[in-house]
């Protein structure tokens, strides 16, 4: 069965800087896609970041710039470092991920908390 666990979430004053992780566990065959959604409270979950299979990127015009998100393929394992954080950005954070076959996966959040 295929789990991402997440990493790398807390309390940060505006300005600084977070890492998240999310590794994959109980998949052998990699995942053609995988990027991080977040949701903040009352709100829908939007995009932030995805990377593909060809390290190509997508960014949310909101995060770009002040975002990186990238991936280990031989751990399955995907990052996303959070520089200049802003008190918009506080919400929980889902790690997904996509298989070749279109099969997709949720982590279970992990909460940024930017205090102003």
């Amino acid at each position: 069965q295929v789990q991402l666990v997440e990493s790398g979430g807390g309390l940060v004053q505006a300005g600084g800087s977070l890492r998240l992780s999310c590794a994959t566990q109980g998949n052998t065959f990699g995942m053609s896609v995988m990027g991080w959604y977040r949701q903040a409270p009352g709100k829908q979950r939007d995009l932030v970041a995805l990377i593909f299979s060809s390290s190509s990127t997508n960014y949310a015009d909101s995060v770009k710039g002040r975002f990186t998100i990238s991936r280990d393929n031989a751990k399955n394992t995907v990052y996303l470092q959070m520089n200049s954080l802003k008190p918009e950005d506080t919400a929980v954070y889902y790690c997904y991920a996509q298989t070749i076959g279109l099969r997709t996966y949720w982590g279970q959040g992990t909460q940024v908390t930017v205090s102003s």
